[in-house]
């Protein structure tokens, strides 16, 4: 790489405030070492001040006026508006590490590489017990990976190849994106190298609930589409949650219908004791990926428990699809 290297970094956000100024400071102050940049800020239809936040700090504008936004819109629209050789996709609510880029530009000599990324995690994990346990989720091993998240460093080439995100997903654009890229021949870096600082900011069950039924809704139409085919994406994943998902459902009214029976309290107290096992066997597995054993414990318990709102995600999804409706965009941090 060289100084004639331009990179371009496309922000997209709704409504996000002070996070979004938060954001586009830290790109201002990433380490330039071998290449210039510019920014694109794309704006999904916010009512707070985003737009004016971002031009006031000097940063390209895009507003967007979809009927149903999608993060994928946002993406293609940056990214097609860009101008750079390399591309990294930002969200709004993330502060990018002034070292990854400059860090990762090596990966790109090697002529396979299509996406860099590196870590994500939590900015405060102590904030509340949601932050504390989904700051384990974006821990994943470093090396060859078959996915990405939404920030991550992309080769534009393999942009134009593809056509990008696919806009009619409301969530799973990336890996769906990623299984297109790794068809070509080409491969997904995971480096070791701190990426960006998340901002959760989840503070009600509410907001995990609906978090996680989107996930769902991921699941379903994403492998929905690749069902049947020589490559099929997402199929163990989905099934797998249909199964433990159905399960958990049932299980502990299944108990409960059995204490009225037999009037006694042992068969609720099995099954809660088979589940804390579960729980905590989970934890042991993740171990490698916190110290703090509370947080592994709490990890546990999630693992298996948000495999519920996922099925209902699954099954809103299907629903929808009987209906002939398309489902609109998940906020979990709006009311």
């Amino acid at each position: 790489m060289n100084d004639a290297l331009l990179l371009s970094v496309v922000v997209i956000g709704r409504n996000e405030g002070d996070r979004l100024r938060r954001c586009l400071e830290s790109v201002a102050a990433m380490r330039r070492v071998g290449f210039g940049s510019e920014t694109i800020y794309v704006d999904s239809g916010s009512t707070d001040a985003s737009l004016a936040l971002a031009a006031g700090l000097g940063v390209r504008t895009i507003a967007l006026n979809a009927v149903r936004p999608t993060a994928a819109l946002g993406r293609n629209a940056g990214w097609r508006a860009a101008r750079g050789e390399l591309v990294l996709f930002l969200d709004g609510d993330t502060v990018l590490d002034p070292r990854f880029v400059a860090g990762s530009l090596g990966e790109f000599a090697k002529a396979r590489t299509a996406i860099v990324w590196g870590h994500r995690r939590e900015l405060f994990p102590q904030a509340t017990l949601y932050n504390r346990v989904l700051d384990l989720d974006w821990i994943y091993a470093t090396g060859l990976t078959a996915f990405c998240g939404g920030d991550a460093l992309f080769r534009r080439k393999v942009l134009e190849a593809t056509g990008g995100f696919d806009e009619t997903l409301i969530a799973g654009e990336e890996p769906e994106l990623c299984r297109r890229i790794l068809a070509l021949g080409l491969q997904i870096m995971h480096v070791d190298l701190p990426m960006t600082g998340h901002d959760l900011a989840m503070t009600r069950f509410g907001q995990y609930w609906k978090r996680a039924t989107r996930a769902g809704h991921a699941f379903a139409e994403v492998s929905g589409r690749f069902a049947g085919t020589a490559n099929p994406f997402w199929l163990t994943e989905s099934q797998g949650n249909r199964k433990r998902g159905t399960v958990l459902a049932t299980v502990l009214p299944a108990a409960l219908i059995v204490c009225l029976w037999l009037r006694s309290v042992w068969p609720l107290v099995v099954v809660v004791a088979l589940l804390i096992l579960l729980a905590v066997r989970t934890a042991w597995k993740a171990r490698w990926k916190s110290a703090d054993r509370v947080a592994l414990l709490l990890y546990g318990v999630h693992s298996h428990f948000q495999q519920v709102p996922i099925l209902v995600g699954q099954v809103q999804f299907w629903m929808n699809q009987r209906r002939g409706k398309q489902a609109g965009l998940v906020e979990y941090k709006g009311r």
